[in-house]
C-alpha cells in the first residue's frame, strides 16, 4: 500500500469516527439536558483522540463531527419528518430504538446538507455504523429508509 491510499483511507475513517461519534452524542442528547454545543465540547474534550478507562479513542474529522451533531438537533424537526414519512405504516419515530433514530437522523442532516459526500457513500456508511450497534435486521432498516430519502433529496445522484 502507498503512502497516498493510506492517507485516502485514514481520511475516510476519520469522517466514519466523526459519524460514530456524532450519532453518540445525539444519542447522549436525547439522555440528558446539556446543550448541543455542551455535548460537544465534551465529546472533543474527554473523548475523541482521547484515552478513556484504558482505551485509546482514534482520533476523528472533528469539524464533520461538530457540523453534524449541532445541524441535526437544529434541523430536528424537518429531519425527523423526512423519516417518519418513510417508515412503514405500523413504524413511527418515536417507536424507534433511539440510537436507530439519531443514527438516521444524522444521515438524513448529510443528505440535506452535506452535498460534497456522495449519497451512496453516505448510505454505505450508515448502514456500516448501524452494524455496529445492531445484529439483526436494523441495518436493512437503514438502508430502506436512507435509499428512499437519498432518492428523493438527491434525485439527480441516482439517474
Amino acid at each position: 500500500m502507498n503512502a497516498r491510499s493510506e492517507k485516502r483511507g485514514d481520511k475516510h475513517s476519520r469522517k466514519t469516527l466523526a459519524r460514530l461519534n456524532a450519532v453518540q452524542a445525539l444519542y447522549q442528547m436525547e439522555h440528558d439536558s446539556k446543550s448541543p454545543q455542551e455535548v460537544v465540547e465534551e465529546f472533543l474534550l474527554h473523548r475523541v483522540g482521547k484515552e478513556l478507562d484504558g482505551d485509546q479513542f482514534k482520533d476523528s474529522d472533528k469539524p464533520l463531527f461538530e457540523d453534524i451533531v449541532l445541524n441535526t438537533k437544529d434541523r430536528q424537526e424537518e429531519i425527523d419528518k423526512l423519516i417518519a414519512d418513510r417508515l412503514e405504516k405500523d413504524r413511527t419515530t418515536d417507536r424507534l430504538e433511539v440510537v436507530l433514530l439519531c443514527l438516521l437522523r444524522a444521515a438524513t442532516y448529510e443528505f440535506l446538507a452535506r452535498i460534497d459526500t456522495p449519497a451512496k457513500v453516505l448510505i454505505k456508511e450508515y448502514i456500516g455504523i448501524a452494524r455496529t450497534f445492531f445484529t439483526g435486521k436494523e441495518p436493512a432498516l437503514v438502508n430502506g429508509v436512507l435509499d428512499k430519502i437519498a432518492k428523493e433529496l438527491r434525485t439527480g445522484e441516482f439517474d
